[in-house]
């Protein structure tokens, strides 16, 4: 897999990931829960793919053979760029109306 292809692979399944704790009321989109989950439930799940899809992003850049050295700056930068990639579902999950 080329650099170009790896890279805007991670893009869209960072912006896929960082939405759907917003979108859906189970776990991880998979395991169902039997009460309604909460916002910090809902923000854990949000760190833990965060983590998911920069080990993804590591393993694409090891087997491509050129990984560089990341220091706090670039972690800061990507936790702020998954938190922008998730405004479209907190968007959905709590600003937009829904009707009953």
């Amino acid at each position: 897999m080329n650099t170009s292809l790896s890279s805007w692979l991670v893009i869209i399944v960072a912006l896929l990931a960082a939405s759907l704790p917003f979108f859906t009321e189970r776990v991880f989109g998979v395991i169902p829960l039997k009460f309604k989950k909460t916002v910090w439930l809902r923000l854990i799940e949000l760190v833990v793919l965060y983590f998911v899809v920069g080990t993804m992003g590591f393993l694409l850049e090891a087997n491509a053979g050129n990984r560089f050295e990341q220091r706090w700056e670039f972690f800061a930068i990507t936790a702020c760029l998954f938190i922008v990639f998730a405004f479209p579902g907190f968007v959905y999950r709590y600003l937009r109306k829904h009707s009953n």
